[in-house]
């Protein structure tokens, strides 16, 4: 037993001794080679200018281009309706007729008497000449002369208020039929045969509305008119463009052109007022009927970045990853609006850049990153059926 016992102490000094010498390399081994990670793969895009062609939504209101409510100027009962309600109607086309006997037999008084008041003009006439030679000769005296005179331009005036008198009852007698001020499309009467109408009520007897073509009222804000109003004084055309539906985008498809614009702001929704006029030969856009406008502004040089590229802080800006030296750089971008799927750049970013459009989230500053061209893809929905019954 005593022979055994120095033999197994030599063993365990011999063991630890092992494990000290293993961990001592293992050490040094550990600490004199350290290795990079390697670089990230990531997906880049270069930045160029391109030239895109910039548009404003706003929503719009059709408005008819001329719309007329039919009104009598005379007194009388509707004694026929001329027209087909909801038919086309042209301008100087008759619409109504108003019973005229009275104001036929008006007309008939007042000829009578200018008739006499141009027989009493007529010896008047003659009367004041002879009473002017005879006073010439001494033959009458000049009050004489000057009664005959008062007398006749009395026969003038009285004529005058005669030939008024006709004039009158000739227009009331026309009044009689009621004629469409304007060409369009006239609406359902809201007066039958027998109805009493006066001149001065407040319903109308229909009303006549033209569509062709259109006006299209919309609402920008301050801020954004003073560019197109400074477009509009170059004599820069402003299209239009009118989407009926925004679910489906259907769009009109004719275009029209901006024509107005109010010079005043108002101060409670701080916005003006654009009137456009558009084309509208088959009545689809109809008087009332909310409407898209899309007025374009023209083509410009901007650099643009793909939305899913930048990222919000917790303050509201944007971000974005470039390479630099093959390594990822963090930016904060400015952007003047959005194009289709893109960030329109205004400042942070050149042209020329690599932007980082997919690997950013597994980066950080300064790592060193490998670049691919993005490629982007054109990811289509497509309806899988239920087979389910």
């Amino acid at each position: 037993m005593k022979k055994r016992f120095p033999l197994v102490i030599a063993s365990i000094l011999l063991l630890v001794g092992s494990g000290w010498y293993w961990q001592a390399n293992a050490s040094k081994s550990d600490g004199n080679s350290t290795v990079a990670p390697p670089p990230q793969p990531v997906s880049t895009l270069t930045l160029t200018m391109q030239s895109i062609n910039f548009s404003q939504q706003l929503p719009g209101r059709i408005s008819s281009f001329r719309q007329s409510e039919i009104r009598p100027q005379v007194d009388g009962i509707i004694t026929e309706r001329l027209f087909e309600e909801g038919a086309q109607v042209i301008k100087g086309q008759q619409l109504y007729q108003i019973d005229d006997k009275r104001h036929k037999a008006a007309l008939n008084s007042a000829v009578a008497d200018l008739k006499s008041a141009n027989a009493l003009l007529k010896t008047g006439q003659s009367r004041e000449k002879r009473y002017k030679d005879l006073v010439k000769i001494n033959a009458v005296s000049v009050q004489e002369y000057d009664d005959v005179k008062a007398d006749y331009d009395q026969a003038i005036a009285s004529a005058a208020v005669a030939q008024a008198a006709v004039d009158v009852a000739k227009v009331n007698l026309d009044y009689t039929k009621v004629y469409a001020p304007i060409s369009g499309h006239i609406s359902r009467s809201f007066v039958t045969e027998g109805a009493l109408v006066t001149a001065n009520q407040t319903q109308y007897l229909t009303r006549i509305t033209q569509l062709d073509p259109v006006y299209v009222d919309m609402q920008q804000s301050s801020s954004e008119a003073m560019g197109l109003r400074a477009r509009m004084m170059s004599n820069q055309a402003v299209p239009v463009h009118v989407i009926l539906d925004e679910k489906t985008n259907t769009r009109y498809p004719l275009a029209g052109e901006v024509k107005f614009s109010e010079v005043t702001i108002d101060e409670g929704t701080s916005s003006i007022v654009l009137r456009a006029l558009m084309p509208n030969p088959d009545g689809l856009l109809l008087s009332g009927l909310f409407v898209q406008a899309s007025l374009d502004l023209g083509k410009r040089n901007v650099l643009l970045v793909p939305q899913r590229a930048a990222t919000r802080t917790p303050s509201g800006g944007l971000v974005a990853w470039v390479i630099e030296e093959g390594k990822a750089q963090q930016r904060t971008i400015e952007v003047d609006g959005a194009y289709k799927d893109s960030w329109i750049v205004s400042a942070g970013l050149n042209e020329g850049e690599q932007v980082i459009v997919e690997g950013y989230q597994k980066v950080k500053t300064d790592s060193p990153v490998a670049a691919v061209p993005w490629v982007k893809k054109d990811v289509s929905l497509h309806l899988i059926p239920n087979n389910k019954g």
